[in-house]
């Protein structure tokens, strides 16, 4: 899931405006920072009214309504050259800071407690969608960003999932609006279709609380619909979503190497294509394991999860706004239907191999 080589330049409004050298003094610093307030507290403004209303219909959630009040604002008042470095930082630190806050939710112990016989599914469902993405997008001829997006998306956590693959791929905005709609169309198609499968199927609590963790995407949408099914089905589907989440680990690291990969190929690197591991992995990444370790560790009270939980979608709200505030909805409409197509073919496809996964190993 590789980008094409002749893709075009990246986000021209928005890099080119933004130095790419930080003044190095304080005072430079400074207004640095100052630069960055107005966009920042759209952005902020933005991802505050887009979450009282993702309350209301918490299986939208904040961050696509951030997504549509950014895109409208930018075709209804632009996005001016006073509001870019801040709606820039957004997309990048504050994004990047969202990814490092999330770790705090997980730890290894959960993947204990879940138990080995339910990492085969949550594997054979990861390793089947992102096969079938790369397979299906390549024939539906859609760019290489965007079916990744949609692919990780897909296969791990939704738009937890395409935030921290993002930055790693530097991916661009119009990729990212399309990816976080698309996943949110099949998060509320499954909560409506996936309790009646269940028990149609007869599937007990257990079984629907690892096929809505596996199968569903973001968060809020496993908690509406295993938990229609019974209070233990939601209980063990939220486990097997957070486990499901450490999978962004080893695919942002791949990701990582084969960006790296490109750019070496492509005579970016004068250095002759040598490089240090560590330069491959994202500070943020870094960050984001290590607060699941601290986790783990007993080190982040488990009274502060849900404040915690709450500040990392704030800060994701925030730069999904930057991002709606930055998207071209012309080339939005240019990109076509193809790339819900491949959202569609990925959802009943993982969905049907949960369920296939399970009956084997009944």
């Amino acid at each position: 899931m590789t980008r094409a080589p002749q893709q075009p330049d990246r986000e021209p409004s928005l890099v080119r405006q933004t130095p790419a050298v930080e003044p190095a003094t304080a005072a430079g610093r400074g207004a640095s920072v100052r630069r960055c307030v107005p966009g920042l507290a759209v952005c902020a403004g933005i991802a505050a009214v887009a979450t009282a209303l993702g309350e209301l219909a918490p299986v939208v959630g904040a961050p696509v309504v951030a997504i549509v009040i950014g895109m409208v604002w930018h075709i209804g008042r632009g996005t001016g050259a006073s509001l870019v470095p801040g709606v820039a930082r957004a997309k990048g630190f504050v994004l990047q800071l969202a990814v490092v806050i999330l770790g705090s939710q997980l730890s290894l112990t959960e993947i204990a407690r879940v138990g080995a016989g339910s990492l085969p599914v949550m594997l054979g469902t990861l390793a089947v969608c992102l096969g079938v993405a790369s397979l299906v997008g390549r024939w539906l001829r859609i760019a290489g960003d965007l079916r990744t997006l949609v692919g990780v998306g897909t296969a791990v956590c939704g738009a937890s999932a395409i935030a921290a693959v993002s930055p790693v791929i530097r991916a661009k905005s119009n990729d990212i609006a399309y990816a976080v709609s698309t996943i949110f169309l099949f998060n509320v198609a499954a909560v409506l279709a996936f309790p009646p499968i269940g028990h149609a199927l007869g599937m007990s609590q257990s079984e629907f609380g690892l096929f809505a963790g596996t199968a569903v995407n973001d968060t809020s949408s496993v908690v509406a619909a295993a938990s229609s099914y019974g209070s233990s089905a939601g209980d063990h589907a939220v486990v097997v979503k957070l486990v499901r989440s450490l999978m962004i680990i080893p695919i942002c690291l791949g990701l990582a190497a084969l960006v790296r990969r490109r750019e070496v190929l492509a005579g970016a690197d004068a250095a002759g294509g040598r490089v240090s591991p560590l330069r491959l992995v994202p500070w943020f990444l870094i960050g984001f394991v290590l607060t699941a370790a601290a986790n783990t560790a007993g080190l982040v009270p488990h009274a502060t999860h849900p404040a915690l939980s709450l500040i990392a979608l704030f800060l994701i709200t925030t730069a999904l706004a930057g991002i709606g505030l930055s998207t071209n909805v012309r080339e939005l409409r240019r990109t076509g239907p193809r790339p819900l197509l491949l959202g569609l073919i990925l959802w009943v496809t993982v969905a049907a191999t949960s369920l296939l996964l399970q009956l084997v190993a009944r």
